[in-house]
């Protein structure tokens, strides 16, 4: 959608293309964050940040495995697109000034000001349109229902002062807004990835770009050495698309695809576990790109999150800010802790996988530990607090599903077939490190990155209490994803290349259909849509500054296209014709 944007603004005629109903795809469903080093919003608040520091900082948590050219390329264009796309468009950002690289031990990481927090959108302005616009997920909304910021939550679930009162105004605005509530339960309000997915959506009807909903990527076609349209499928006919300039291919990952998450992921895995759209994301791009001879890398990697599947919902619920919480640890089947709870969640998914190899399949799933004194004053996953919602206002099927609950740590273990002295020794352990504030094994609550979701007012250790008052909770972690992120090779320029890295002429590919410019890491929040929105703006200007008779298979600046795509979320066809029954 952003590239579309960008796209139209440099007079192309443009169209998108989505498999689904709805648009938004996963994203919708996110934070909505993105990572921005240098971002002018930081800047404006008198922010210390450069081009060079934050370059050191991407060389060294890739650890050499991206080419500087990619990694400067992302650099150089994201604080250009961020700062373009909301001075032409609806689209409107703040800094999250508290939020910190993912690796603050790594150097040129900094303290907070590179992700942004997508501001409130008001939804009224789509009409009709709203209802094409997928819904977000009831974990980002406060209640399941109301829209808050990702500075709003971050000040709730660390309880900082002025907390309460803050949940209470913004139920209040939601219930006193009485005219929209009788047309739908959805707030007026958008926030996080639902904002930045309807915002763009109405940046894309101010330039009338169409959206075709519903529409199926079938086969790419080309000319000679490239690419020169797609056939897709719509209202049960093949349609025959070319374009004059290219195709940007923005389609996400192959995270639903059981085949394609079997022959290049670990093990265990199942496509249930991911917290993305079921029916989308089953990697046609990635399947149709390496039919052209593509190049592909990082196909055995992914964006982890571990997730908690609920009875009656369609994907499973990522776990992020939770397992920093004070009061709650992680176990393996042998009543062990495995890893610092409270680091990235990317880690945190590689350190089951880890264990798992190590313990003989210990790990996986996993179990998320807490007691009633935990459970009264913080969510985990589906549960929000019991001072919110408690234990009998939530679904009997819960019980024995989504969280197990016994009077004692023996009789828990018991009931999800955990080695019950081992965990009784951990939970001792543990207690001791929340008194002394240090946790010796895994140094939990040790750097700003852990402290971010901590607990303030719990000291020696925001993220270190002690579990000790009965009930006991458990609750099973999946290792889960936010989406696959291998795919596609891709020139600094967004163009797919070949293994000699020559670009196939006309095509492009963007997000989580192309492989990830942050290589095998997760450097900071918005890790995923920014490269994706900056390569996107990338791919629409260099579209628009190369005609097709310029092109060459063997200039890696060229890009003379006709191509598209959409077996999973978006698929840009740049100066498209349709052919077949409309032409």
């Amino acid at each position: 959608m952003t590239a579309a944007v960008f796209a139209a603004d440099q007079g192309l005629s443009t169209l998108i293309v989505e498999k689904s109903d709805r648009c938004g795809g996963t994203s919708a469903l996110s934070g909505g964050g993105i990572w921005i080093p240098n971002n002018h919003h930081f800047q404006a608040k008198g922010g210390n940040d450069s081009f060079d520091q934050a370059l050191r900082y991407l060389e060294a948590s890739t650890q050499g495995g991206v080419e500087t050219e990619r990694l400067r390329a992302y650099l150089d264009n994201a604080p250009k697109m961020i700062r373009e796309l909301e001075a032409t468009s609806r689209v409107r950002y703040a800094v999250a000034e508290k939020y910190p690289d993912y690796y603050p031990n790594l150097p040129g990481s900094l303290a907070g000001g590179r992700t942004l927090d997508p501001e409130l959108f008001d939804t009224s302005v789509l009409g009709d349109e709203l209802e094409r616009v997928r819904e977000p997920s009831p974990t980002t909304l406060l209640m399941g229902k109301i829209a808050w910021t990702a500075r709003h939550a971050h000040k709730a679930m660390s309880r900082e002062r002025g907390w309460r009162l803050m949940i209470m105004w913004l139920m209040a605005r939601y219930k006193l807004d009485r005219k929209w509530r009788k047309k739908t339960k959805r707030d007026r309000r958008a926030a996080l990835g639902y904002s930045l997915v309807a915002s763009l959506r109405a940046s894309l009807q101010d330039r009338g770009v169409p959206v075709w909903l519903n529409t199926d990527f079938r086969e790419l076609i080309t000319e000679g050495k490239r690419v020169s349209g797609v056939i897709v499928e719509r209202d049960g006919k093949p349609l025959r698309l070319t374009a004059k300039r290219g195709v940007i291919l923005a389609s996400g990952g192959f995270e639903q695809n059981p085949q394609l998450r079997e022959r290049y992921l670990p093990t265990p895995n199942q496509a249930g576990w991911s917290a993305t759209p079921p029916g989308n994301n089953t990697g046609a791009a990635l399947e149709a790109g390496q039919a052209l001879g593509a190049a592909t890398e990082l196909l055995d990697r992914a964006w982890w999150s571990p997730s908690i599947s609920v009875p009656g919902e369609d994907k499973a619920r990522a776990i992020f800010a939770e397992r920093a919480f004070p009061g709650a640890i992680a176990v393996n089947s042998q009543g062990k802790r495995f890893v610092n709870e409270a680091c990235p969640y990317l880690e945190f998914v590689e350190a089951m996988y880890e264990d798992n190899r190590a313990s003989g399949g210990k790990s996986i799933p996993a179990w998320a530990i807490f007691d009633s004194h935990f459970r009264f004053h913080y969510a985990m996953g589906p549960l929000m607090p019991a001072q919110i919602k408690p234990d009998s206002r939530l679904p009997k099927a819960w019980l024995g599903s989504v969280y197990w609950k016994a009077d004692s740590l023996a009789e828990l273990a018991g009931q999800i077939g955990v080695d019950a002295a081992k965990l009784e020794q951990t939970v001792e352990r543990v207690n001791g490190f929340a008194e002394t504030g240090k946790d010796e094994d895994f140094d939990r609550g040790g750097n700003v990155y852990d402290r971010y979701y901590g607990d303030i007012n719990v000291k020696p250790n925001p993220c270190l209490a002690k579990l000790g008052k009965p009930p006991f909770y458990a609750m099973r972690l999946d290792a889960g994803d936010i989406g696959t992120k291998g795919g596609l090779k891709t020139s600094p320029q967004a163009q797919v290349v070949t293994p000699e890295g020559q670009p196939i002429v006309g095509l492009y590919a963007i997000g989580n259909c192309s492989a990830a410019v942050m290589g095998t890491s997760y450097p900071g929040a918005g890790s995923t849509l920014g490269p994706a929105m900056t390569f996107g703006y990338i791919a629409a200007r260099h579209i628009a500054e190369h005609r097709p008779e310029d092109a060459s298979h063997t200039e890696p600046h060229s890009s003379d296209a006709r191509v598209s795509q959409a077996h999973a979320p978006e698929a840009h066809a740049l100066g498209a014709k349709a052919q077949g029954e409309q032409s």
